[in-house]
């Protein structure tokens, strides 16, 4: 049988270039050669498509670009390929925007669509569709900062209130200290911070605008981070087992992701049954409800108090790094690395 040719697609413009390098390595190590041709391509943070000739572990230098040749003509180039696998995390690869590339010329890719990519990239819209889904969440407020750093609230019925002493107001009435403040369009934990005072919050705000004019503010409460795998297999959503992250600071920084050795991963999580059901019940849940395809990362947090659970995000181009959830979880599910990769390309191959 003849090989698959695939498109392997990493960094890109947004502020996970970097681990986006990370994720590619992994899957280039990993992914089968026997059944697919595989081709590379970088974009640097200034979008531009670069070829990539080298060797796998370079990918990760910060000169990676020695190791690439110009593509002359983008969409004649793409066209060679059988299928897209974009491995581009956060804004310009995870939004639908590349997504919608795939669409216009007509080439199958890895993962979610146009809609659920952008739905799913934003939070704040995010929240509203597991609202009227039911999904359980923690309180939560939205807020956006114009070019003048001017700040209004947008409440659940789309109303706009323009007073910052009002709105700080209503945000420490309905979510309370602590609250955490995250650009909407951001992930790997860019952009947070931990907020316990309304000076606190003012500049926290200050800072989640330097990556979004979009904050999401949402309650902070002593839980449990746990977190499951979703894969679309013939059109059957799947759920891993659930996995947990015992954060080495005080919540999941990006530096504690990636950076420091003393965070963990427990495998599977130490979970009651029932509560482990109910959680994998409400990850496909939430999955149909941005009309997730292929894949997705649903983390959730258990309120350590009252052991109720509540849903953090959904993400649809997970990490896939060598210390990622997302294979990991899939590997204690009895799917190892290889086969993952394989399952979730000839799944958009028989879909299309």
């Amino acid at each position: 049988m003849d090989k698959r040719k695939v498109l392997v697609i990493f960094g890109g413009m947004s502020t996970e270039h970097e681990v986006s390098r990370m994720s590619v390595t992994s899957i280039l190590c990993n992914i089968d050669k026997n059944r697919y041709d595989v081709g590379v391509t970088g974009i640097d943070k200034d979008g531009t498509w670069l070829e990539y000739m080298g060797e796998y572990d370079k990918i990760l230098n910060k000169n990676w670009k020695e190791y690439t040749k110009p593509i002359n003509n983008l969409f004649e180039y793409i066209s060679n390929f059988d299928i897209a696998f974009p491995v581009l995390h956060g804004l310009y690869g995870e939004d639908g925007t590349i997504q919608g590339l795939f669409e216009l010329l007509k080439i199958p890719y890895v993962g979610c669509k146009v809609l659920s990519s952008s739905v799913s990239m934003d939070k704040a819209y995010t929240k509203i569709l597991f609202d009227r889904a039911n999904i359980p969440q923690l309180p939560y407020e939205y807020l956006y900062v114009d070019d003048n750093k001017n700040i209004k609230l947008i409440d659940k019925e789309f109303n706009e209130l323009y007073d910052e002493n009002d709105i700080i107001t209503k945000v420490e009435n309905k979510v309370g200290y602590p609250c955490f403040v995250k650009p909407s369009n951001s992930g790997s934990s860019v952009g947070i911070k931990k907020a316990e005072s309304k000076e606190e919050l003012l500049e926290a705000i200050k800072f989640a605008s330097k990556y979004d004019k979009k904050i999401l503010i949402e309650k902070g409460i002593d839980c449990r981070e746990i977190e499951s795998a979703i894969l679309e297999e013939n059109d059957e959503v799947k759920v891993s087992v659930l996995g947990e992250i015992l954060a080495a600071g005080e919540f999941y920084t990006y530096e504690s992701k990636y950076e420091d050795e003393n965070s963990r991963l427990s495998i599977p999580a130490k979970v009651d049954k029932n509560v482990s059901d109910y959680i994998r019940d409400l990850a496909i849940k939430a999955f149909r409800a941005v009309d997730g395809k292929g894949l997705a990362r649903v983390d959730f947090f258990i309120d350590k108090n009252t052991n109720k659970v509540y849903i953090n995000e959904i993400n649809t181009i997970p990490g896939f790094t060598n210390i990622s959830m997302y294979p990991k979880l899939w590997e204690n599910s009895g799917v190892s690395y290889t086969d993952l990769i394989s399952k979730l390309i000839d799944n958009e191959l028989y879909r299309s």
